[in-house]
């Protein structure tokens, strides 16, 4: 029943440099972004390192722009030039984070492509499927897939993966960070719908899953403009889903981010699979860990910035 704490540290292609004042500034491969996070309640450790950002975003109102400084090795690569930290197309770059190549690329709502927080959730998703005894490969219905770190974990696992995202950026996005880490010819659909409906059309059709992954937002729109609403159609959401684990599930997994619910309401939901099935039912929270600053006493800090819940079943 003790909450776990997953903590994403320091790797080749990221870094949490600093966070404070409800931001956070990461490095990603030889970038630096600064960008809005409302957890960061605290003051940053050291304002220096701020001026090194090669992108900003800037929030403005319920929506927000990014700034590109124009003395950054990155800024000059765009073309044209900027001259005074303007609004201009940024290059995309990638980085590798798990052994998986992500293309990375500023977007409206401040989000990059990659959510480093979710690095240990992949790694337990390749464990999983790696340790059990199938005699087919296991089956995983991924929604919400968003630019597909858990999807490639699962290919690279030998499993068949279903692909859902409502957001056609988002699919193509996800397909070509399977190309670029070489999973672009493993077993897996992508399929560009909204996950709520896709879920009941799955139920009529009778397909069935061994794991299900899912990482729900609080508020979204469909393809074909249907609305989510985490509050009011969750319970469904969930109970339809558990309809559609096969005979012998796996595992089940549940992210979330920007709800504001607390890590035990996501175990809750999660509570009959125990009672049906046995196993292991774990929850917590995602957070990164910052690179080592120093304080005024001399001491070394290590700072965690909250990143997410999650809660997972597994057989």
């Amino acid at each position: 029943m003790q909450p776990l704490i997953l903590v994403t540290e320091q790797s080749k292609d990221y870094e949490l440099l600093d966070s404070g004042s409800g931001a956070k500034l990461e490095r990603f491969g030889g970038i630096v972004v600064a960008r809005p996070d409302p957890e960061a309640l605290w003051q940053p450790a050291d304002e220096s390192l701020w001026k090194n950002a090669d992108a900003t975003y800037v929030r403005k109102g319920n929506s927000g722009s990014w700034k590109f400084s124009p003395t950054t090795p990155a800024a000059k690569r765009a073309t044209p030039p900027p001259t005074g930290g303007e609004e201009i197309p940024f290059p995309d770059w990638k980085i590798e984070m798990n052994g998986f190549i992500f293309s990375l690329k500023p977007t409206a709502f401040k989000h990059v492509g990659i959510f480093p927080e979710q690095s240990l959730q992949w790694k337990w998703i390749e464990e999983t499927i790696q340790s059990a005894t199938r005699e087919t490969p296991v089956k995983v219905l991924n929604l919400f897939g968003y630019t597909g770190g858990a999807t490639m974990a699962s290919l690279r696992s030998g499993a068949e993966v279903v692909h859902v995202d409502a957001s056609k950026v988002a699919v193509s996005w996800a397909k070509e960070n399977a190309e670029l880490s070489l999973l672009g010819d493993k077993p897996v659909r992508w399929i560009l719908d909204d996950a709520f409906a896709f879920i009941k059309r799955e139920l009529r059709r009778g397909n069935k899953y061994d794991a299900i992954i899912m990482d729900p937002p609080a508020f979204g729109r469909g393809p074909k403009g249907e609305e989510w609403v985490i509050e009011k159609q969750f319970a469904e959401f969930m109970e339809d889903c558990m309809k559609l684990l096969s005979e012998n599930p796996l595992f089940f997994l549940v992210n979330g981010y920007s709800a504001g619910y607390s890590p035990v309401a996501y175990r809750n939901t999660l509570l009959p699979l125990v009672e049906k099935y046995g196993g292991k039912l774990e929850h917590g929270e995602l957070a990164i860990q910052e690179s080592t600053h120093s304080t005024s006493s001399g001491q070394a800090t290590k700072r965690l910035l909250p990143a997410g819940i999650f809660a997972r079943w597994r057989k």
